[in-house]
């Protein structure tokens, strides 16, 4: 399997992070595309790929890790489409419809954070954990869990970035920017709610403020560990780039913890930062075309 070769695509909201390569310690040239409107961002992908595939030979598979919410469901009909969304224009849009179309190849597809989780487990600082979670805090927070080197997936995929935690003693004012829920942990907690709160990203504010953020972070990390027994909790993503956060936000989950689920000194090893830098998403895609190609008849 390594020496073929396989398209792996980061789509975001912001940027689709594009590449080719063989392996994860093989890739062989990436470009980030400004996500705009769907016809002309698609387009661009279409178009770098098969310049790629030009310079570097046939795709045998294409990974899709997308920002959601996105249809996983592989016995849908909307499956690979984007679902309801606020960014604009791209609600419905099926993402894996126009890489297959173009390039008559199989196309693997799962959430960004479910992709980076996988990518963690495989190669990453989760590897060797029976259960795994990858949370990414930036524009909004975003939770990919695996199991046994499989993305959870149900009804839909998780989105644990709208549980409701338990609110700071010095920050209980602030309603939160969360359109759906006003003050879950993504209203509370990513990169726009920390802004909005403070008009500065984090890692231009004080100790006090980054307290608030880790308190809430640490009752994610806490969640995952009480309903999940997880093993290992890779936190990424923008926000996660502020000196000492990292630290802070296992501090705030050893005191919620009290001895309970593990020894406090354990979850100072269960909580991560990332293994693939900042690739786990794109090498997520890279997995998910990896199993595509095996599993296509």
């Amino acid at each position: 399997m390594a020496d073929r070769l396989y398209g792996c695509i980061e789509a975001g909201g912001t940027k689709f992070v594009c590449a080719v390569a063989s392996a994860p310690s093989d890739v062989h040239e990436r470009v980030s595309i400004t996500t705009a409107d769907p016809v002309s961002t698609l387009g661009h992908v279409v178009d770098f790929f098969r310049r790629m595939e030009g310079e570097h030979g046939a795709i045998a598979a294409f990974g899709v890790a997308s920002f959601g919410p996105a249809d996983v469901n592989a016995a849908s009909s909307g499956w690979g489409r984007i679902l309801s969304t606020p960014k604009p224009g791209w609600s419905g849009i099926d993402i894996c419809g126009a890489i297959a179309q173009a390039f008559a190849v199989p196309v693997g597809f799962d959430t960004d954070v479910n992709g980076a989780v996988l990518a963690e487990a495989e190669w990453g600082a989760a590897k060797g954990a029976s259960t795994a979670a990858y949370v990414t805090v930036g524009t909004g927070i975003g939770v990919g869990i695996a199991i046994d080197g499989k993305a959870v997936h149900g009804r839909r995929h998780p989105e644990m970035g709208h549980i409701f935690p338990r609110r700071h003693s010095d920050d209980l004012v602030f309603t939160g920017t969360c359109p759906f829920h006003g003050d879950c942990l993504e209203g509370l907690a990513s990169g726009p709610a920390i802004e909005r709160r403070w008009a500065n990203p984090l890692s231009e504010l004080g100790s006090e403020e980054q307290e608030i953020v880790a308190f809430y972070l640490g009752q994610l990390a806490m969640t995952l560990i009480a309903t999940l027994s997880t093993g290992a909790i890779v936190f990424g993503g923008g926000v996660l780039n502020t000196p000492g956060l990292l630290d802070r936000i296992k501090t705030a989950a050893t005191a919620l913890n009290q001895s309970y689920w593990c020894a406090d000194a354990e979850i100072g090893t269960i909580i991560r930062a990332p293994g693939l830098d900042q690739n786990s998403g794109l090498l997520g895609a890279l997995l998910l075309a990896q199993r595509a190609n095996k599993s296509a008849p």
